[in-house]
């Protein structure tokens, strides 16, 4: 990669302060705000256009795909001399959380410059690396190495917020455009540090719904604490998670911070009176899964775990001596 050169500073920063000028528009949180990441795409676009084959100017081969309208990823590629030799980078994705600047000590919404420090709302995660990668593809563009292995980045929409679905990455792969890139290494550039990071925790996100019977407080031993039954339920579910899934020992090999994890996030229910005891709540979550467990066993363990509660429910520990999830008449309800 010699021929390619260092970092362009100057062409980086002016790239992200335009990106960084866009943050507003691209955090994620529906249904108040809704990104438009072909903001950010145009960007892209106006860097890596002259050195594409859709322009002439170069190689770099370029594939705009939206599934919801202003809310696209962009596939780049560089191609190499060898057929099924590829290398790839992903996840630099195009939207940011929320910032409320209120509560900044600088505007989040433009890009500023405290000594060596690039400040605002997307400078690690992840519109710097949006930034990044595209500079990399520019040089290659420009400078055309005679490389072996192809060269793929993939910049994703919606990568912050799940709520709606069939926008990002999960297309792309549900469409198997990114299905060459099974065979070379994948690197997945996604951090809230200062450097992207090799290997991280995935999301597998899970949403438990709780069934009760909603009563009166005052009449305890005729409901069906469905609160009291999601957090019996959840700890569960989680001591069986923890029990089949543990930290395992390449974690410390390859230095994560953390092993797997299965955390709540997000606890809702119905609404009510102080003195009503809930009849159903849901709890949603995500499950943070190290490489070294297959994604596909972890989905189906979590599904024999609630299918195990729901036909032995009664033996979820209980609070207090009118707390139960039978009902008087033998009834059972499921979580």
């Amino acid at each position: 990669m010699e021929s390619v050169g260092s970092l362009n500073k100057d062409s980086f920063v002016s790239l992200l302060s335009k990106l960084i000028g866009e943050s507003k528009f691209v955090q994620n949180n529906p249904p108040e705000l809704i990104p438009q990441e072909d903001r950010i795409v145009n960007h892209v676009l106006d860097s890596l256009r002259p050195y594409s084959t859709e322009t002439g100017g170069g190689p770099l081969v370029i594939n705009h795909v939206a599934y919801h309208s202003g809310r696209g990823n962009l596939i780049v590629e560089y191609p190499g001399s060898v057929p099924g030799k590829i290398l790839s980078f992903v996840g630099m994705h195009m939207d940011v959380v929320t910032a409320n600047p209120d509560e900044w000590e600088f505007d989040p919404f433009s890009l500023s410059i405290d000594g060596d420090k690039l400040r605002g709302r997307g400078t690690t995660d992840c519109l710097g690396h949006v930034a990044l990668v595209t500079e990399l593809m520019k040089r290659l563009g420009e400078t055309k190495p005679a490389l072996k292995s192809s060269v793929v980045a993939v910049f994703i929409a919606s990568e912050e917020n799940s709520s709606i679905p069939g926008v990002g990455v999960d297309m792309l792969v549900k469409d198997k455009l990114l299905d060459k890139l099974k065979s070379g290494p994948l690197f997945w550039i996604d951090t809230a540090d200062k450097q992207p990071c090799i290997g991280t925790g995935g999301m597998i996100p899970w949403k438990l719904h709780f069934s009760g019977k909603l009563f009166h407080s005052g009449l305890a031993h005729k409901a069906i604490n469905a609160m009291e039954l999601g957090m019996e339920g959840l700890k569960e579910i989680q001591s069986r998670f923890y029990r089949d899934f543990p930290p395992h020992p390449q974690e410390k090999v390859y230095g994560f911070a953390t092993p797997s994890t299965m955390k709540p996030t997000q606890w809702s229910y119905p609404g009510g009176g102080i003195n009503q005891i809930p009849g159903e709540c849901t709890v949603s979550g995500d499950v943070r899964l190290t490489p070294f467990y297959d994604v596909k066993e972890v989905m189906k363990k979590l599904q024999e775990y609630v299918d195990d509660i729901n036909t032995n429910v009664e033996n979820l520990a209980t609070r207090g001596p009118v707390s139960k999830y039978v009902l008087p008449d033998g009834t059972y309800v499921e979580g």
